[in-house]
């Protein structure tokens, strides 16, 4: 049994992946309750899981999380997809002709290494303090890697595949349209899925400045009051909003492409 569970690169039985998974996600919790009932660590540095329980529902009473989380659902969806509104066509572009890559490669390697966080004051400056600065922001965390990505998906579609369609009598547009892009397309949805969970990953940077409600922002003021627990809230919040989405790529991709093994759902 064992070496069927340490198989190398092997499929495990449904239940043992379940069972594993829930086992991992009970150790990470009871060690929380272990540290922090046991007064192994000051509430101030990690608060309890009531703790954390008891300002979930204030926040619920009060309005706060469906607010905070209503803006920052709505930043996140927008601003990853404008970066994938352009990220596609280019990075198909890039992933086909030399030419797009030659134009599109240098400068996209290059920004791509500058820290989206440095932007913030030349965002607020380009676009003020509303929420196209937010979108500026998480538009340039997700745009530069997704269209390298993209790209990089269209690149491992089979030549041979390309040759046999020219075979066919499809000219490029066909062949790009027709063939390309439907093989490449659960490594794109991969790609889609995994850029929505980096643009989750800069929702604070994009929060950071001038902004009066979301996840991001209620972060960071309840840092300036040394309020742990609505710091540990916020992150939670976001890590299963972050998975909720995650899983409906996975579920979508189940559905769309069964034969793929990328496509499959964990």
């Amino acid at each position: 049994m064992l070496d069927q569970l340490l198989a190398l690169r092997e499929d495990i039985p449904r239940r043992y992946y379940i069972a594993t998974s829930v086992t991992g996600l009970l150790v990470l919790f009871i060690s929380w309750c272990v540290i922090t009932y046991g007064g192994l660590v000051s509430p101030i540095f990690l608060p309890t899981p009531t703790a954390i329980v008891k300002a979930a529902i204030k926040a619920i009473q009060d309005g706060s999380l469906w607010a905070d989380t209503k803006a920052s659902v709505y930043r996140i969806m927008v601003g990853w997809l404008i970066s994938t509104l352009f990220a596609l066509p280019i990075g198909l572009l890039m992933g086909n002709f030399k030419f797009f890559e030659a134009l599109f490669e240098p400068p996209i390697d290059f920004i791509r290494y500058m820290p989206a966080v440095a932007f913030v004051p030349l965002s607020i400056l380009w676009t003020g303090v509303g929420d196209t600065q937010k979108f500026v922001i998480l538009f340039i965390g997700t745009f530069f890697q997704e269209v390298l990505m993209v790209a990089d998906n269209v690149k491992h579609v089979p030549k041979e595949i390309i040759n046999v369609s020219y075979t066919f009598g499809l000219n490029k547009w066909e062949v790009l349209t027709q063939v390309i892009l439907p093989y490449a397309m659960p490594g794109i949805m991969d790609t889609l899925r995994i850029t929505l969970g980096w643009a989750w990953t800069y929702l604070v940077v994009a929060e950071l400045v001038a902004a009066k409600v979301g996840l991001g922002y209620s972060i960071m003021r309840a840092q300036r009051y040394l309020q742990t627990d609505k710091i540990i809230l916020g992150i939670l919040v976001i890590g299963i909003l972050g998975l909720i989405t995650d899983y409906s790529f996975k579920f979508a991709s189940s559905v769309l492409f069964p034969w793929a093994k990328g496509g499959r759902s964990a």
